[in-house]
């Protein structure tokens, strides 16, 4: 466990990882984003076109691109400013999305009620003061307006779990534990990154987002569509259990 580590240790690994994280990424992000993500965020989000988009903690920038080809009027935010890099670089010229460097828990450069929709996808796992972060969503919402973020499963993604297998390799069960540790840890990404990461029970992650004052709309797990099993059938595992919690806010 890290449990003294903070956002500037996560983001400093960021950078670090920012090229080859944004190797595996095409126009429809990762893997995953593709399958599980992608899907629910747009059901959740519907017609975007002349709304004002934060995509709180874009990363190399694919969700920024969509929104802003559905007619969104995009800022992009991340914490890590070779992510921003990357971002820009990707862009075409005529997506006029806005790009800045700056950490979710403090967006103070950006004016209160600036935004009619605001995305977070796989992002607050990543930060050490969630409620801070929470409470900015809230600051740059205006009144009626939606936020909508993606996380790590807390009751599934622990900051110990995994496979249970057989001798040959054959998967039993998914196993979770120290799901009530609250704190940063350790998860490996890529070949030899080790990520950090914050972990939050479900109970601490709804009672912050009512304390700040959002009204919960919906709850989504994300499961593979018929579509995407066709095209990337060992998903079918993930039935068993979710990777993935979609909540969708409003202010």
């Amino acid at each position: 466990m890290k449990q003294n580590e903070g956002s500037e240790e996560a983001i400093k690994r960021w950078d670090a990882f920012a090229d080859a994280y944004s190797k595996n990424h095409t126009e429809q992000g990762d893997l995953h984003k593709e399958v599980f993500l992608n899907p629910t965020l747009f059901s959740l989000m519907g017609n975007v076109k002349n709304k004002k988009v934060l995509d709180a903690g874009c990363g190399e920038g694919y969700l920024s691109r969509i929104l802003s080809k559905f007619g969104a009027t995009v800022t992009a935010v991340d914490y890590s400013s070779r992510m921003i890099e990357i971002a820009k670089g990707r862009t075409p010229k005529d997506l006029l999305i806005d790009y800045r460097q700056g950490n979710c828990e403090d967006l103070n450069t950006i004016e209160n009620k600036s935004f009619d929709l605001i995305v977070s996808n796989m992002v607050i796992q990543d930060l050490a003061n969630y409620e801070k972060a929470f409470q900015e969503m809230y600051r740059l919402l205006v009144d009626g307006g939606n936020f909508i973020f993606s996380i790590l499963h807390p009751c599934f993604v622990t900051p110990e779990c995994g496979w249970e297998k057989t001798e040959s390799g054959e998967k039993l069960h998914w196993k979770v534990d120290r799901y009530f540790y609250e704190g940063a840890y350790e998860q490996g990404l890529g070949d030899k990154q080790k990520m950090l990461f914050f972990h939050r029970t479900l109970t601490s992650y709804i009672n912050t987002l009512i304390k700040t004052g959002f009204v919960l709309e919906s709850i989504v797990e994300p499961k593979p569509s018929t579509e995407m099993l066709k095209k990337y059938p060992t998903f079918e595992e993930d039935f068993r259990c979710p990777d993935f919690i979609v909540f969708k806010l409003k202010k």
